[in-house]
């Protein structure tokens, strides 16, 4: 069983505000996650199979070949920049 304070330092390690009635709703989740992975686990010769690692097919598309362009000029591209500072565009701090 996960405790409610394992799962607490996690959401706080992952910045995620939660209620109280959330956790006791995730720990519940949980129990019922690892009921069913003991349930998988007790399937007679289970330890005999081969893991799948990525299970899906994977379709390449065919890219198309670059094309060269005109290329804008520094005050084009920072032109609809809500800030520019230095001729860099400045955007707002995202990360504590």
């Amino acid at each position: 069983m996960i405790s409610k304070e394992k799962l607490k330092d996690y959401a706080s390690k992952l910045m995620f505000d939660m209620e109280d009635s959330e956790y006791e709703t995730l720990q519940s989740e949980f129990e019922i996650i690892l009921k069913q992975m003991d349930l998988i686990g007790q399937i007679e010769g289970i330890s005999e199979v081969e893991p799948m690692t990525f299970p899906y097919v994977i379709y390449h598309a065919k890219l198309r070949d670059d094309v060269v362009k005109d290329e804008l000029t520094k005050e084009e591209v920072l032109y609809n920049a809500k800030q520019v500072k230095n001729e860099q565009v400045m955007v707002p701090k995202v990360v504590e």
